[in-house]
């Protein structure tokens, strides 16, 4: 009889042993597995971050089909057009040589140069192309009208991308700017396009478009 006990607290004590050592097997692995899940999640956590921060210094940058136009090095690219105030930076970009040649007809030069904090929405030498020649001519020989359609381009600030998706502006020409859209696509009062956005001179954002706006 005294055997049989021994026997059976023997196999007590091994079955209570062995639970207990199941037990801390699975709070191990448990412990585990919630620090292999707390790892996945700060990872991934940080993935969203880094993708975050990419895709707000993209838009930091230049952006838009035209721009490809745009001299890698140079006076005339992006880099060399930070250094210079507006009307001087579009002047070394062969792309605005059409506008450059308008500003200066209208002696707004210095005008452009001087000021602190504008926006001017660029046309490309392509949207000048797209006035009859006989109407630009008569354009560019009438300095007020021409000062007024050249002023109405440049609004007051410096205005991002995310400014325009549904903005409106006052323009150094008085009247009102509406610019609508999201992400690298945008339009300027309904009709011009961004073909290259968010280019920085010394005083000014310049997004180059594709129409001439009329006031």
């Amino acid at each position: 009889m005294r055997t049989t006990q021994l026997i059976v607290a023997s196999s007590a004590a091994v079955l209570t042993f062995g639970l207990a050592a199941c037990d801390t097997a699975d709070m191990e692995d448990d412990a585990d597995t919630g620090a292999d899940t707390e790892q996945g999640e700060d990872t991934e956590q940080d993935r969203d971050t880094d993708t975050d921060t990419d895709a707000d210094a993209a838009m930091d940058e230049p952006f838009g089909t035209a721009c490809a136009a745009v001299p890698d090095e140079g006076d005339g690219s992006f880099e060399g057009m930070a250094q210079d105030p507006v009307a001087t930076a579009a002047s070394n970009n062969p792309e605005l040589s059409t506008l450059v040649e308008a500003v200066d007809t209208a002696d707004l030069v210095d005008t452009l140069n001087s000021a602190e904090d504008i926006t001017v929405f660029a046309p490309a030498n392509d949207a000048f192309a797209g006035i009859p020649e006989e109407d630009l001519n008569a354009l560019l020989d009438d300095q007020d009208e021409l000062t007024e359609v050249l002023t109405y381009h440049v609004v007051e600030g410096t205005h991002a991308p995310s400014d325009l998706e549904d903005g409106s502006f006052t323009s150094l020409q008085g009247e009102e700017v509406t610019t609508t859209g999201s992400g690298e696509d945008y339009t300027v009062n309904d009709a011009a396009n961004v073909v290259c956005g968010n280019v920085q001179t010394a005083n000014a954002t310049v997004h180059i478009i594709d129409e001439v706006l009329m006031p």
